[in-house]
């Protein structure tokens, strides 16, 4: 295998760093489960959660088969 040129990336950077559904600004949308302040927008649709609980709700799905 000939490494030539090092600094060639296999996959190219994404063009938008930002996760989809998430809002700039200071209006964010309130957890289903606790009602702390998540990292949404108010106008997230679906069922938004904090990130104690995103993580908490991964590791119970996870585990669950």
């Amino acid at each position: 295998m000939d490494r030539t040129d090092e600094s060639a990336s296999y996959c190219p950077a994404p063009a938008d760093p930002t996760p989809a559904g998430r809002v700039a600004g200071p209006r964010y949308a309130n957890c289903v489960l606790c009602a702390e302040p998540t990292e949404y927008g108010v106008a997230t649709p679906g069922v938004v959660l904090c990130p104690v609980c995103e993580w908490q709700e991964a590791q119970r799905t996870a585990c669950s088969g």
